[in-house]
């Protein structure tokens, strides 16, 4: 199974939203840990908020070169495969996951690009209708628990 780090990054490069999950889609019945339990080992766990910082120059300059929101991958780091998309906005949602490499070297491609462009275009809906709330401000944290949930439930979907 792949574990998956997701942020949400706003416009003064403050993160908004961050969450980790597996894949829920087993790719071996074998395994232990339940679906949707990140199982990145603790050092990786520990650099995902600096890769997926990191990322935000490399981010900045894909924008002003292409009039798509979906910018795809943009940047991989020691395995860490780093992909963002960015609102009309400029809030950023980047996608941080591991990619799997075979014993010469090459990376084995088990992640479908299509589903991650559909996941950030449900998010950027999601996150649409939480910016339509009243009580929420732009570059506010959000703490909500139904839009962790529906982030869940998108990641199932597509992830």
């Amino acid at each position: 199974m792949s574990s998956y780090y997701f942020s949400i990054i706003g416009t003064r490069d403050n993160p908004l939203y961050e969450v980790e999950f597996s894949s829920f889609k087993s790719s071996s019945s074998s395994s232990s840990t339940p679906p949707g339990i990140s199982q990145f080992t603790d050092s990786v766990k520990e650099i995902l908020p600096f890769v997926s910082n990191s990322s935000l120059d490399l981010i900045e300059d894909a924008q002003w070169s292409t009039s798509q929101f979906n910018l795809g991958r943009i940047d991989s780091f020691y395995g860490l495969l780093v992909y963002a998309f960015i609102t009309q906005g400029n809030i950023k949602f980047i996608l941080c996951f591991e990619s799997s490499t075979t014993n010469n070297g090459n990376v084995t491609q088990k992640y479908d690009e299509n589903s991650i462009k559909q996941f950030f275009i449900e998010i950027n809906d999601l996150y649409v209708k939480c910016l339509l709330n009243p009580f929420y401000a732009v570059n506010d944290a959000i703490t909500s628990p139904d839009f962790d949930l529906k982030v869940k439930l998108l990641a199932k979907k597509y992830l």
